[in-house]
């Protein structure tokens, strides 16, 4: 028995060998294809020529599996939405996602070149437009050290809007420490930028209405009527589209609530009526209606003011030396 054990192995050994090494080639084949992909494999800020002005955008583009690529993308305006397949072959990437708040009911379609650590290429609106665009990778934003925090500043003085820049015909208006929006208008941002800060800034709206307040210009945190819903990232206290918060900490339309929020390159922490409700968590991306796409740049403060009514007061922003 041992004899016949022994002669079965000599015999057995050289195929687990070759198993092996047919194994090996598959992972090195699999590997290989991973890396062929890594070109376009990242965040790209996106930059679309309109025939008005530019528009901002985003994609990243990640793999699936041996040989699959998916992604997310944020068009000008809306949330992040997923991309279930993107193409690339050679130098050339495309893919295609439904409609979401563009007019028209057609797919946008998006292809493009990459040269390097730039993409460029053209896109056909869901209404049939087609527009070029170009695009350059996502700076980390990862910071090397703790941020040393300055001296706060009131952005509102309480009395005009000094400091304040209405994008569009402004209805905006100063009245008795309150910065107030009486109906859907232009959107309000500061006329100063700012890089990593803390910013404290409490606001109230009447039933259904909706705000947000962006962050450098680039990434909101959602303002709306929310009390009782479950929390997503469409919701009061979500960076809009990408993080849901932890808990819903939303009043009743009409109460007076705060945020506490601390942004350091994309980390964010979200303090809502007192409850902590994102703790350092990544911002991949800009959000939908972002003022641009160049991440690495300081930004201003901008408040929403086209969703409806909205107040804000006692807008103090805390920035790192």
């Amino acid at each position: 028995m041992k004899k016949s054990f022994f002669i079965a192995g000599r015999f057995l050994f050289p195929v687990f060998v070759l198993l092996l090494a047919v194994s090996a080639t598959k992972v090195s084949s699999i590997g290989n294809k991973v890396m062929k992909a890594a070109g376009i494999e990242g965040r790209w800020d996106i930059t679309i020529q309109s025939s008005e002005k530019e528009l901002p955008s985003w994609l990243e583009v990640t793999h699936s599996g041996r040989n699959t690529l998916v992604g997310q993308f944020v068009g000008v305006s809306g949330s992040a939405r997923p991309i279930s397949r993107v193409n690339f072959e050679g130098t050339k990437m495309s893919f295609s996602i439904p409609p979401q708040w563009e007019n028209g009911n057609g797919d946008l379609q998006v292809e493009g070149t990459l040269d390097g650590d730039q993409l460029s290429g053209t896109m056909i609106t869901p209404d049939g437009k087609t527009l070029n665009w170009t695009a350059v990778r996502a700076p980390s934003l990862k910071q090397d050290k703790p941020p040393v925090w300055g001296t706060p500043i009131k952005l509102f003085n309480g009395k005009d809007l000094d400091g304040w820049q209405a994008l569009g015909t402004n209805q905006w208006v100063a009245e008795e420490g309150v910065l107030r929006s009486p109906k859907s208008g232009a959107n309000l941002r500061t006329t100063k930028t700012f890089n990593n800060f803390k910013l404290h800034i409490e606001f109230r709206y009447p039933k259904e209405s909706n705000s947000g307040v962006y962050l450098r210009g680039r990434y909101e945190v959602q303002i709306s009527d929310s009390k009782g819903l479950e929390p997503s990232k469409g919701d009061l206290g979500a960076v809009y589209g990408f993080i849901t918060p932890n808990e819903m900490a939303a009043k009743a339309p009409g109460e007076w609530q705060y945020y506490d929020i601390t942004f350091v390159g994309r980390m964010i922490t979200v303090i809502a009526n007192g409850k902590k409700i994102i703790t350092e968590q990544e911002i991949p991306g800009i959000t939908g209606g972002a003022l641009d796409s160049k991440e690495g740049e300081p930004g201003p403060i901008y408040l929403q003011g086209d969703h409806g009514p909205v107040e804000y007061r006692n807008i103090i922003i805390t920035p790192a030396k």
